[in-house]
């Protein structure tokens, strides 16, 4: 009598558990329907960069974008947090840009400057100089400085030159060195008179140092420096005033810091040292708002229908650089999550677990957006199965890497993929103990891993050969909407929805056995 009422009790029970498992594979199969049939991770992408353009952090674009993500969460019937991560003490908008050099062979420039640099006056038109290397050049040419672009050496690297005290400071300290090579220059020389030819002693170098006399240069009326710049030109921005507390609305940079087309600028360089008459004309119009401008963390939700205060988290950086307009640094990465957690929606997805959808702020500037959530939300880190991260670029994703105490439930999870697109087949392998991170850096999975939780992320890959390359957009002019890869970005963004809705809805968080190393 007792095994006939146990059967009995067990029945609903499987049958409820069979109920159940249907109504996830209908929600998964019109995931996969919607996804290939009416996919608009593109459209997302096409919105945050060609109409609100470069996201950087204290600009209008940002702000913009934002709330319009958030109010595309909501229209998706998910909540939202605005959730405030920091302030920039100025904000900084970027208006067009353009230079020509004038005179019988004139040409229009290829250039850019840095976030948080001073644009022109309006339209400015001067002569050009090479800096000078020593302080007897500064005062043989400093008349003549007055209304001139300066050539600066080096190569530019994306940063500007800094002209804050402790920038003053070692420019200093490198004028004050070379005072003393060029003493001892004197005394070689007088010495080689009497040397043979075969005898004389070289000159000692000076050192180099990029705008050795910037303060001074200013100081004398001139309209800006221009540096030598790798195609395609790479422009950060001013991250050491806006830092150290330099940078102020009454106190901003007056002169431009322009990184032109290194071609271009040894064309100019050598009319310059043939002492050649002709002038180059700039109008850059960067732009300043008075601060501080507060920035916030986008996060959307799917609330979870039985474990509330457990988690999935999809995640990438909001933000980009704005000398283009973020196409792929990171509009690659969130417009798939986005397009995941709108399938999930569409589809009548109703998860287990909490499943959250992480626009980030401020990863350009330090992971700032991420760290200050992870540092706010530290008591629930240890309810979240894992933190998906995406910031490689526009590749597809087509692999997994898991712990083995994982590998179960990562197979059924991922059994669907294959019947998706043929020409993306999806493989699944075990990955060994990793060491936990001591210190942030990559991306924002970085504060997440250091706090012991999973951040397992989909491998990529370009199985069609678009021959996409990372290093040609990252931070530079060619970071655009139409360096995306169209079917890459939506098939990535139906993988990671019925992932991440599939393991929301497991009945237990992800072992996180051998995912890091015993300490």
């Amino acid at each position: 009598m007792k095994r006939i009422t146990l059967i009995f009790l067990l029945i609903p029970l499987v049958v409820f558990s069979s109920v159940t498992r249907a109504q996830e594979k209908k929600v998964i199969d019109k995931i996969i329907e919607i996804g290939t049939t009416d996919n608009q991770t593109m459209d997302h992408l096409d919105v945050i960069c060609n109409r609100f353009g470069g996201r950087l952090v204290g600009s209008d674009a940002y702000e913009n974008a934002a709330e319009w993500c958030a109010s595309q969460f909501r229209e998706w019937g998910m909540e939202v947090e605005l959730d405030e991560a920091g302030e920039v003490p100025v904000g900084f908008n970027r208006g067009p840009w353009f230079g020509r050099m004038l005179g019988e062979d004139g040409m229009t420039l290829h250039f850019a400057t840095p976030s948080y640099t001073a644009g022109t006056e309006g339209v400015q038109r001067g002569h050009v100089l090479i800096e000078p290397k020593t302080r007897a050049e500064f005062e043989r040419m400093k008349g003549k400085l007055k209304g001139a672009w300066v050539l600066i050496s080096g190569m530019n690297n994306g940063w500007p030159i800094d002209y804050s005290e402790a920038g003053d400071s070692i420019r200093a300290g490198i004028i004050a060195e070379n005072e003393g090579i060029a003493e001892k220059n004197i005394e070689i020389r007088r010495a080689n008179r009497d040397r043979a030819e075969n005898e004389q002693e070289e000159l000692l170098p000076v050192k180099e140092e990029p705008a050795l006399f910037y303060k001074e240069m200013v100081e004398a009326g001139i309209l800006g420096i221009i540096q030598a710049s790798p195609v395609p030109i790479r422009a950060l921005y001013d991250r050491k005033n806006l830092n150290n507390g330099t940078m102020t609305f009454d106190n901003l940079p007056k002169v431009p810091d322009i990184k032109l087309d290194e071609h271009q600028y040894r064309i100019i360089e050598q009319k310059v040292k043939e002492r050649r008459y002709f002038q180059l004309e700039f109008d850059i119009r960067n732009h300043w708002k008075p601060g501080p401008v507060k920035y916030h963390n986008v996060i959307g939700i799917i609330r979870g229908t039985k474990y509330p205060d457990e988690y999935v988290i999809i995640g990438g950086h909001l933000d980009a650089f704005d000398v283009a307009t973020g196409g792929v640094d990171d509009g690659s990465g969130i417009t798939p999550h986005m397009e995941a957690a709108r399938l999930i929606m569409e589809a009548g997805g109703k998860p287990k677990r909490t499943i959250i959808c992480a626009l980030w702020a401020a990863e350009e500037f330090g992971l700032l957006g991420s760290k200050n959530w992870v540092e706010d939300n530290m008591d629930k880190l240890d309810r979240i199965s894992n933190y998906f991260n995406r910031d490689g670029g526009p590749t597809v994703a087509n692999s997994l890497s898991v712990p083995e105490a994982m590998y179960a439930d990562f197979e059924k999870v991922c059994e669907p993929l294959n019947d998706i697109n043929p020409d993306f087949p999806f493989t699944l392998t075990t990955s060994e103990p990793r060491r936990k991170p001591e210190r942030a850096g990559g991306s924002d999975h970085a504060y997440f891993a250091i706090n012991g939780v999973p951040t397992i992320s989909f491998g990529t890959a370009d199985p069609k050969g678009y021959d996409f390359n990372y290093g040609e957009i990252w931070h530079t002019e060619r970071d655009t909407y139409n360096m995306s890869i169209p079917e890459y970005q939506e098939h990535t963004a139906v993988v990671t929805a019925v992932v991440v809705y599939s393991l929301a809805n497991l009945d237990h968080l992800l072992s996180r056995k051998g995912y890091f190393l015993e300490e």
